[in-house]
This record gives structure tokens, sequence and C-alpha cells, in this order.
């Protein structure tokens, strides 16, 4: 398991920032495709979104800002 991991992390060091913000919009565009298909998710309370923002950017902020070499 661990040689899939380094092997994975190896071929994520070949992209640039301009690989990852193409990345980035195929999952937008693959939200906005699954909200087409399914339409009643976007009649969600708007906390189920916040809650899953922040679930999903504590790991990004932390180690952006708290981990230290």
């Amino acid at each position: 398991m661990m040689r899939c991991i380094q092997y994975l992390n190896d071929r994520a060091k070949r992209l640039n920032i301009f690989d990852v913000k193409l990345i980035q919009g195929c999952g937008i565009f693959f939200a906005l495709i699954i909200v087409k298909i399914f339409p009643e998710i976007m009649e969600l309370s708007i906390w189920w979104f916040v809650g899953l923002l922040i679930i999903c950017a504590i790991r990004p902020i932390y180690l952006f800002f708290a981990k230290v070499h």
C-alpha cells in the first residue's frame, strides 16, 4: 500500500499550479453536472454546505498556517 501512495505522490509532484487549477475546474464542473441531475440537492439548508466546507478546509488550513517543519 505504501508503494502505491509513494507512486501517486511522485506523480503528483509533476503537476504545476495550472494543472492543479484545471483539476479544480473539473471538480466544479462535475458538481454542476450532479446538481443538474439531482436538483433537489440545492434545496438543502445552507448550513449543510457551510459545515461541509469547514470539514473539508480543516486539514489544508492546518497544513498551511500551523504546521512547522
